[in-house]
């Protein structure tokens, strides 16, 4: 199958979204969690996570055309903290169940059976279930003027990960935290392990880590 950008503009609203969502490929699955100027908390699946850059540690995410209804980023905005929370395999429906357009007042914490959790010096909720919690402040935010998707740029304040799923280089491993990839809006997927390469070098051929 060959779809041309013409192809792609007669689908239907719902088939495009689905198969343009599938074009980036396996995706990270990850909970937001904020809270709004009363402390009302909010939590929202997304799959749009990316690394931006290690020093400082920048993680971008990018948030759907919405004003007051799109109830992370009116939080995130206020306050200027969230969390990023990876969701495992035991959480795959409770945090489906998020996307779940809930009115404002009730929390998606309430409604799906996650537990808030608190940390010193971070005003957003994280959640309790998450093996990989991260604490995020907000340093940039852009309104992007070709879909007016909200682009969020934010700072690792806080970490939270498992011991034994650090490997020694600093990498985390993140099937042995039990971290989930997306694809699409609705499939969920467990990470298998298949090969690590050696740094590449022009001098050497491609090499495998044991």
């Amino acid at each position: 199958m060959h779809l041309t950008n013409a192809n792609l503009a007669d689908m239907p609203t719902r088939e495009r979204a689905a198969l343009v969502n599938s074009l980036s490929g396996f995706k990270s699955a990850n909970l937001v969690g904020t809270a709004d100027d009363d402390g009302h908390c909010n939590l929202a699946i997304m799959s749009s996570v990316v690394h931006l850059g290690s020093n400082p540690p920048l993680l971008a995410l990018i948030i759907r055309p919405g004003g007051e209804e799109r109830h992370t980023l009116h939080n995130l905005l206020r306050s200027g903290e969230y969390s990023i929370n990876h969701v495992h395999a035991d959480m795959v429906e409770a945090a489906h169940q998020t996307a779940a357009r809930y009115p404002k007042e009730i929390s998606e914490f309430s409604a799906t059976g996650l537990t808030p959790c608190w940390w010193d010096g971070c005003s957003a909720p994280l959640v309790a279930e998450a093996h990989i919690k991260l604490a995020m402040a907000l340093r940039e935010h852009q309104q992007l003027a070709i879909n007016g998707t909200h682009l969020i740029i934010g700072e690792v304040m806080q970490a939270e990960i498992p011991e034994h799923c650090q490997n020694e280089d600093g990498s985390l491993d993140l099937a042995a935290a039990g971290t989930v990839a997306l694809t699409g809006l609705d499939s969920y997927h467990q990470a298998d392990p298949f090969k690590r390469m050696a740094y590449a070098k022009p001098d050497l051929p491609p090499r495998t880590l044991p």
